[in-house]
C-alpha cells in the first residue's frame, strides 16, 4: 500500500474529514437559523429570504456540496466508531468508558443517528415539497403549520437538543484535529463551542416551540 493511500485509509485522515465536512456544517447551520429566525419579524420577510436561498445559484450549488460533505461525515463517523470499539477489549470499553471521556463523546454515534433520522423527515417536508411539488404556494404557512402538530414539535426540539449535544463535543474535536491542543485554545474553544451548540440547539428549538403555542391561523 502507498504511503498516500495508507494516509487516507488512516484513522487520523478520517478524523480530519470528519473535521473538514464538520466545519461546513457549521457555517451551513448558522445561515440556516439566520433564515429561520425571519419568522419572528414577518411572513414576507421570511418568504423573501426563503426565496433567495432557493434561486441564487451559488447556494444551489452549494446545497449538495453540504449533501455530499454530510454523507461523507457520517460515513467517516461510524467507521471510526466501529473501528474504535474493534480496538478495544471488551471490559475494559465497559468498564473504563466513562473515566476518561464524557457522555457526548461517546455516543456521538446516537445523536448522530437521531439527526440523521430526523434530517430525512425534515427534507421530506420541507425540501421535498418546496422543489418537487406545486403543493407549497408559501414558505411561511408550510413551516408554521408543520409546527402546529404536536408530534413533529417535539421530534424537532429533541433533534434539535441531540444536535447541541453534538456540536459541543464535535466543534472542539475539530479543533484537536487540526492540531490546536493547548491548553489556551482547548480552553477558548470549549467557550466556544459551548456557546454556538447552546445558539443552534435553542434558536431552532425556540422557533418551534413559539409557533406551536401561537399557531397561525
Amino acid at each position: 500500500m502507498s504511503p498516500l493511500k495508507g494516509f487516507f485509509n488512516s484513522s487520523v485522515a478520517r478524523k480530519f474529514w470528519m473535521a473538514i465536512t464538520g466545519v461546513f456544517l457549521v457555517v451551513f447551520l448558522v445561515v440556516h437559523l439566520t433564515v429561520n429566525l425571519f419568522l419572528f419579524i414577518s411572513p414576507e420577510l421570511f418568504n423573501e429570504a426563503s426565496h433567495f436561498m432557493a434561486t441564487n445559484p451559488l447556494i444551489q450549488v452549494m446545497q449538495y456540496v453540504l449533501a455530499a460533505g454530510f454523507i461523507v461525515h457520517m460515513m467517516m463517523g461510524m467507521k471510526l466508531t466501529i473501528q474504535n470499539r474493534a480496538a478495544r477489549p471488551v471490559g475494559y470499553a465497559y468498564e473504563n468508558a466513562g473515566a476518561s471521556s464524557s457522555w457526548a463523546s461517546r455516543n456521538m454515534i446516537v445523536t448522530g443517528g437521531l439527526i440523521g433520522v430526523f434530517l430525512i423527515i425534515h427534507m421530506r417536508h420541507f425540501f421535498y415539497e418546496i422543489k418537487f411539488t406545486d403543493n407549497v404556494t408559501d414558505d411561511y404557512i408550510l413551516v408554521t403549520s408543520l409546527f402546529s402538530i404536536w408530534y413533529f414539535t417535539l421530534l424537532y426540539v429533541l433533534a434539535f437538543v441531540g444536535l447541541g449535544i453534538h456540536l459541543n463535543h464535535g466543534f472542539q474535536s475539530v479543533f484537536q484535529s487540526v492540531g490546536w491542543k493547548n491548553s489556551k485554545w482547548k480552553g477558548i474553544m470549549q467557550i466556544v463551542g459551548t456557546l454556538y451548540s447552546l445558539f443552534i440547539a435553542l434558536g431552532f428549538s425556540s422557533i418551534a416551540i413559539y409557533f406551536f403555542l401561537n399557531p397561525v391561523n
